[in-house]
């Protein structure tokens, strides 16, 4: 390691901003996907836009690449360094800069989580629905255009952004949009930049949309023969009209992995959950409306709560999907997220529980397929090369079928490292207009290299 180059950094910043701990350089050589984890030289925590700046200029000066890392929640290897270099921790950036709740809007440092976001606006009767799962931060979730389980109804991150601050690679502070709802000047900066993984520059504020807590919501579950018929009928209700707030499919396998990891009872059949809120009428009405669909369809243990508790109760199966497999003592999990259009979700649905049965291996299925996003868990033993290459089998397997529907290779998890091979299949000769923006953008490929692109 040049330790010259860390402590003239150690100079310029502080020496308290500039770590080379073994457990600092650990932390952030991951994330939560199972990428082979790569150790930073060095990990910063810069405290504002200007020292941010400084970094990106020192770091240019010296040739050495920069990896913006989050809370660490990425599915697809976007915060490893591949390249080595400066991982930037922005956790000592996590202040509101303005709220503005008549405005319904707030701008925020890319630090701030989710649940802290929350936390500081709810108490004026708003709240930031984007909804990953983690309590990612919000500088991640703008980097990798996060969704979740609230999609159906809000959309993505790139839906929720009205203006964003960029250090570009040359030092450059740029704002990509303004407090305005709506523009029609220039070019659409805030969509290149959300969703663009730390390539092209380096966010360090956000502004975002803000929107009202409902007056009252309703949780439902039912339950289906087969996974097509749960997305067959989540089809149902996005046709209906119905403005639901959430919609997830869970398949019986993994039902069943979560009452044994949690000692439950839920019926080991696939499932079907939803969300309805509003105000208490519609909210109702919306119910009973789906209920009697769903009905009409087929399902059987139709189950609805209004109070928190009791939903809280009905979603547990969908909330604790993921520790209930990634929990198993020796085994590692492998993922993809494909999303496509919902005339096609149920084919796609049924063909990944298909190729999982087939192979032999415990998997499960399940999404958000109010907006055609699901997802898929396969279980392996990292001793054993042939089930790692079954897993990763499948997920190609999902990924080119998704791309041959019109779909997409990742819906919400960002390309990172796991998707890069597969952008010239799904995009075609758009993907050298990408790389001409990287290549003004960042000549010197020094902003999260590796990434994306080949």
């Amino acid at each position: 390691m040049n330790i010259e180059w860390i402590g003239k950094l150690q100079d310029l910043i502080g020496e308290e901003r500039v770590n080379t701990s073994e457990g600092d350089l650990f932390r952030h050589s991951r994330d939560e996907s199972f990428h082979e984890p790569v150790q930073p030289d060095t990990v910063v925590f810069p405290e504002s836009t200007q020292m941010v700046r400084d970094i990106v200029e020192f770091a240019g000066e010296n040739k050495l690449p920069i990896t913006a890392y989050g809370a660490g929640s990425g599915l697809d290897g976007a915060a490893i360094p591949v390249s080595k270099g400066i991982s930037m921790n922005f956790e000592w950036m996590k202040d509101v800069i303005s709220f503005n709740p008549d405005d319904l809007s707030i701008t925020v440092q890319p630090g701030i989580t989710r649940l802290e976001l929350n936390h500081e606006i709810n108490r004026q009767g708003l709240y930031f629905p984007i909804d990953p799962g983690a309590d990612a931060s919000i500088g991640g979730m703008t980097a990798t255009n996060a969704s979740g389980t609230t999609a159906v109804r809000y959309g993505s991150m790139r839906d929720q952004i009205l203006n964003l601050e960029v250090v570009l690679a040359d030092g450059r502070v740029i704002n990509t949009g303004s407090s305005a709802k709506k523009s029609s000047s220039g070019y659409h900066l805030n969509g290149l930049f959300t969703g663009s993984e730390g390539t092209l520059g380096i966010i360090t504020q956000i502004t975002l949309k803000l929107h009202g807590i409902p007056e009252h919501a309703v949780a439902a579950r039912c339950t289906f023969d087969t996974p097509k018929h749960c997305a067959a009928a989540a089809q149902a209700v996005l046709a209906s009209g119905i403005p639901v707030l959430r919609m997830e499919l869970v398949d019986a396998p993994s039902i069943r992995q979560v009452n044994a990891y949690g000692d439950y009872r839920f019926p080991e059949e696939h499932s079907l959950f939803f969300e309805f809120a509003g105000t208490q009428t519609s909210t109702e009405e919306e119910a009973v409306f789906v209920e009697e669909l769903m009905q009409d369809m087929g399902c059987r243990n139709w189950e609805r709560a209004s109070g928190s508790k009791e939903r809280a109760e009905i979603w547990k199966a969908r909330h604790e999907l993921s520790y209930a497999f990634r929990h198993i003592k020796g085994t590692e999990v492998m993922g993809s997220d494909v999303c496509v259009p919902l005339s096609k979700l149920a084919g796609m649905v049924d063909f990944a529980r298909s190729e999982i049965e087939a192979c032999g291996l415990l998997g499960s299925v399940f999404g958000h397929v109010g907006d055609g996003n699901f997802h898929t868990i396969i279980v392996y033993d990292p001793a054993i090369p042939e089930e790692k290459a079954a897993a990763e089998k499948i997920n190609e397997q999902l990924i080119l079928k998704a791309i041959e529907a019109g779909g997409t290779c990742t819906g919400e998890h960002g390309v990172g490292l796991g998707k890069m091979k597969y952008q010239r299949m799904e995009h075609g000769e758009a993907v050298d207009v990408m790389r001409s923006f990287k290549q003004l953008l960042d000549p010197e490929g020094l902003l999260n290299p590796g990434k994306i692109f080949d």
